[in-house]
């Protein structure tokens, strides 16, 4: 998918009960106090289309689900995230293309078939991938308690940590710069400093000249 990068966009990942929504609000507390504006999103988004696949992902299973939280990211990608980097803003989204590749394979989607359906998403400047030790994220999710049907599988927390590594690597493939960031020991100031060191500054350097083509996203 093509895109003029006036803009950077930001996706925060990782394991269910790692605190990724709690990391996002904190991370646009911190840029703000840094004089760097930022703009929030979520996946699954809150239109019409994105509130259907949250009330529906406990009752709709493998490539349905996947298919449907694919037209939610394409809608995304159309109405919020290409807008926003037309406008030049600094967009952060928490959840996007790793958690596919985690969730829907763990709901027993073919890794080749999420791969195809995704194909022309927009990929992000920055993917920040949050991981723990499993028994950790085993705890806070017992300590939560369960919102997802994911949850009832007690071998869950491992195989999330062991799939987004694998998420990670395959972004880092397309030339994605990824952040992996293990929060079992760090402080969640910490986390949030460390995101914040890492997004690239506006412009971001991979702006082109205007007497050259845009370059092509896969």
């Amino acid at each position: 998918m093509t895109r003029e990068r006036g803009g950077c966009f930001v996706s925060i990942d990782g394991p269910s009960g790692i605190g990724k929504s709690t990391t996002v609000k904190a991370l646009h507390r911190e840029l703000a106090a840094r004089g760097i504006p930022s703009r929030l999103t979520v996946e699954p988004t809150r239109s019409d289309l994105g509130q259907f696949t949250r009330q529906h992902a406990d009752r709709i299973h493998g490539r349905a689900l996947a298919c449907l939280v694919a037209a939610t990211r394409y809608e995304h990608i159309e109405q919020v995230i290409q807008p926003a980097l037309r406008a030049g803003d600094l967009l952060i989204s928490d959840r996007y293309m790793p958690s596919t590749l985690v969730l829907q394979h763990l709901d027993g989607v073919p890794l080749q078939f999420l791969l195809d359906i995704n194909r022309d998403v927009l990929m992000p400047d920055l993917a920040v991938i949050l991981t723990a030790q499993p028994g950790l994220i085993a705890e806070r999710l017992a300590a939560r308690g369960i919102t997802h049907r994911f949850h009832l599988d007690p071998t869950a927390p491992s195989r999330e940590v062991e799939l987004y590594a694998q998420a990670a690597a395959h972004l880092m493939s397309r030339g994605v710069e990824v952040l992996c960031l293990d929060t079992s020991e760090a402080t969640p100031s910490e986390v949030v400093s460390t995101i914040a060191d890492a997004i690239p500054r506006l412009p971001i350097a991979s702006v082109v000249p205007s007497d050259q083509s845009t370059p092509q996203e896969s």
